[in-house]
């Protein structure tokens, strides 16, 4: 699989043909970053979930702002602090036409933590999940080890596949580490295939084409609210320039995160743009793995990794200026980080310090640690899967380099980008992570958990970053339904993350989205672009 950079004018001949055969009914994406896969579980990555929910639906939904709303779940309870009871919609049905049972729900979570080859799954949305039964033909029963109160909102991240299609046991059993009668575990690559590709959702697969599109096509039987959309055809676009160039010369609708150097032509030739700050932290992970047998493999200049030292990551935050980036680099639509969620989003703080930029002091405490001469390091990034991600990875390089800490920047498409992440290939990476659940501890879960694979926790923390606290403080607050003590727990934690320098916040995306007159788009804090979405007529 290989992403694919387009120029300008390269961009817009595909387009030319179909560009006047698009009908009223017809919707035409500029994606800025592609899916890596159809497979709705291969990757835990916003581009993967918002294909995914056109097609596979979860139980639990959300809004634009992640509240919780109704999906394949009409309703959900606690019947006891260990037990929950998901009633499921009544007439929910695939797209070929055989209904939603509980048993399709228990394939699917069977699924999760066995994906073939996935960079990052699904497992964390099961935290402390123990059992799932069907009850009648409509009525799911999970229970957990502990009060599980973020369980809903885990749960609107994997949809739902059809047992049938897949080859699912007929008695299949929830069991932890391995479920009873499973049957056959679908390859990826399989879901690429129209016909095995069957969801609950509003669209269908026509096509998924790695690096060319993906094309949709109404579900016309579809359970819920009809789409207005008969096809919805998705280009990979991942170059700003060709994707403002096919907005502007009309061949697609819609695009995703224009240039902010853009902004004004755009709006100058009668398009419209709406943004909203986003869930989604930039961030450096810098290698902490503890092992004395372990190489850092991008640092040079010494034999030790300097990066194990508090004194050596409080000097790299500190010489980074997030307040330049933002007005620099991004244009103003951003907002400096100093953790990992906005306020006022559940379990952040208000007025959380952003760390102060102080290049005098960043040297003296490099000197401190006894790196008076730095030493060379080298800066992984993806180029194509967040706003300027190159262009902040070259600031922040330029930066270090300044205190000392000579840096390389090795930048690369997203797709190969997280699979030599995922293979501790770099002391220093940028990437970016957004809340599922809309609250910080799924940041936290995910980031600054010590990494544990058999539990499904901190599993995208490849800085191997690791304080007990932490985890005794996220673990708890995760098993605590009291809101008001949870919110105090995660905010506890987050705070040592910091303190600890843990890992390096730097700023929050604004997310833009650009389109043609007559259309509208409501921005979205999890920055999903769904087609369900557009709306005919003026954004809100």
């Amino acid at each position: 699989m290989k992403a694919i950079i387009i120029s300008a004018l390269a961009a817009t001949i595909p387009f030319a043909a179909a560009s006047g055969a698009a009908s009223a009914q017809d919707l035409r994406i500029g994606l800025a970053s592609e899916p890596t896969s159809a497979d709705p579980h291969f990757h835990a990555l916003a581009p993967n979930f918002a294909l995914a929910k056109h097609v596979f639906e979860p139980l639990v939904g959300m809004d634009e702002s992640q509240k919780l709303i109704p999906n394949l779940a009409r309703s959900w309870k606690t019947l006891d602090d260990l037990t929950w009871e998901f009633k499921l919609q009544p007439n929910a049905t695939f797209s070929n036409g055989q209904k939603v049972t509980p048993r399709d729900v228990i394939y699917t979570y069977c699924r999760l933590p066995f994906v073939e080859g996935s960079p990052a799954n699904l497992a964390f949305t099961l935290k402390n999940v123990v059992s799932i039964e069907g009850k009648g033909d409509d009525t799911v029963i999970i229970k957990t080890s502990a009060p599980a109160p973020l369980l809903p909102n885990n749960l609107a991240s994997p949809g739902i596949i059809s047992a049938d299609v897949f080859g699912g046991g007929k008695n299949i059993k929830f069991k932890v580490g391995g479920c009873e009668d499973f049957g056959n575990n679908p390859k990826p690559v399989e879901f690429n295939d129209p016909a095995k590709a069957i969801g609950s959702g509003p669209y269908k697969f026509v096509e998924f084409t790695r690096g060319a599109q993906i094309v949709l096509e109404r579900n016309d039987n579809y359970w819920g609210e009809k789409p207005i959309w008969k096809k919805v055809t998705m280009k990979p676009l991942t170059n700003s320039g060709a994707r403002v160039a096919g907005l502007l010369a009309g061949d697609v609708d819609i695009i995703e995160t224009p240039s902010i150097q853009d902004f004004d032509r755009i709006k100058g030739a009668g398009f419209q743009i709406a943004q909203a700050l986003s869930n989604r932290v930039i961030y450096i992970q810098l290698d902490q793995f503890n092992d004395p047998n372990w190489k850092s493999p991008g640092i040079k200049g010494t034999d030790k990794n300097p990066l194990l030292d508090k004194r050596v990551r409080q000097a790299m935050t500190m010489a980074i200026n997030r307040q330049g980036i933002v007005e620099r680099i991004m244009g103003g639509v951003a907002a400096p980080a100093g953790e990992l969620l906005p306020w006022p989003m559940f379990g952040s703080t208000k007025d959380f310090p952003i760390p102060k930029y102080d290049p005098d002091a960043a040297k003296k405490l490099l000197a401190d640690a006894g790196y008076p001469n730095g030493f060379e390091i080298t800066l992984g990034t993806p180029n194509d899967r967040y706003i300027n991600d190159e262009k902040v990875a070259q600031a922040v390089a330029q930066m270090w380099t300044r205190i000392g800490v000579k840096t390389n920047v090795d930048a690369m498409t997203a797709s190969t980008f997280f699979t030599r992440r995922t293979k501790f290939e770099f002391s220093a990476f940028l990437a970016g992570w957004g809340s599922g659940t809309g609250e910080i501890s799924d940041s936290l879960l995910s980031l600054s958990v010590s990494l544990t694979p058999s539990k499904g926790i901190g599993t995208t923390n490849r800085s191997r970053y690791s304080n007990p606290k932490v985890d005794e403080l996220v673990l708890k607050a995760i098993e605590t339904i009291d809101d008001k003590t949870r919110e105090s727990l995660l905010q506890q934690a987050s705070k040592l993350v910091a303190d600890d320098v843990g890992i390096v916040p730097l700023h929050f995306e604004v997310t833009p989205w650009a389109f043609k007159k007559g259309l509208g788009y409501k921005a979205r804090a999890d920055q999903y672009t769904l087609a369900m979405s557009v709306t005919q007529g003026p954004s809100n």
